[in-house]
């Protein structure tokens, strides 16, 4: 009797776009296609804004999300090729990651709580700079920062926004988490911080009615903010498989060499 592949049922997303699409109909045909609840594994066929939405649909899950590029930015994902799928998924490298939780209380004290694979991010919602106070495990760090927003940033997301905004790219094993300012005006010179991933930041809002911030857990937003914490959620466990030579690991190491 022959033992069943690790992966033989396969659940296939795309997105909208006509490249994701056409690979959507030629995987699925020589494939077939799983319902995702009872799929092995989800193959996610568009860029990394896919990858991420894929993620949080399947967050509590456990399912190994495995990418193929068949969009804009591909960092997440992996080549594209429908020779061998199965016998691909099988030889590919596993990551797990962790998201952030984003516990947002607003301008009316209502909270909001939000997950997030690659940031936390609070920007000024108006042309005034945000003022922000920075608190790390209940201690005031920073009395007063005046920004266009911060965030914290996982390993996962180091190489995304936080990299456009000058944060250091993190090797995706590393227990850390980058706080990077966004264009910060005082204090002037300061770059962030590296802080261990068992760190529980506070960031509140100053002169939130003269400056108000919003703050954004991925793609979910909160408006006129008051007080947004952010955690690490060990709770909760994700799988990404890659092709052997392009971990996520590798990527991220590539990426500090600019290669």
């Amino acid at each position: 009797m022959t033992k069943p592949a690790r992966y033989d049922r396969i659940a296939f997303v795309a997105s909208p776009s006509s490249e994701a699409q056409a690979a959507f109909g030629q995987l699925t045909q020589e494939y077939g296609n799983c319902a995702p609840g009872e799929a092995d594994v989800v193959v996610a066929l568009g860029g990394d804004g896919l990858m991420l939405q894929t993620l949080h649909q399947h967050m509590h899950t456990g399912k190994p999300i495995y990418g193929m590029h068949r969009g804009t930015v591909g960092f997440l994902m992996n080549e594209y090729s429908t020779v061998d799928l199965r016998a691909r998924l099988e030889a590919a490298h596993e990551s797990e990651i962790n998201p952030l939780l984003m516990r947002a209380t607003d301008v009316n004290d209502r909270v909001h709580l939000h997950h997030a694979i690659n940031e936390v991010a609070l920007f000024r919602q108006t042309y005034q700079a945000a003022r922000l106070r920075i608190l790390i495990d209940e201690r005031e760090r920073m009395p007063e920062l005046i920004a266009d927003g911060i965030m914290v940033a996982t390993p996962a997301g180091s190489t995304a926004y936080n990299l456009s905004a000058q944060g250091p790219i993190l090797p995706i094993n590393a227990a850390l988490l980058a706080l990077t300012p966004i264009s910060a005006f005082r204090p002037r010179r300061w770059r962030g911080a590296l802080l261990p991933n068992t760190a529980y930041v506070v960031i509140e809002v100053l002169e939130g009615d003269k400056r108000p911030v919003a703050a954004v857990a991925d793609h979910d937003e909160v408006r006129d903010v008051r007080r947004v914490e952010v955690l690490t959620d060990k709770t909760i466990s994700m799988r990404m498989l890659f092709d052997p030579g392009h971990s996520l690991e590798e990527r991220i190491l590539r990426e500090q060499f600019g290669s």
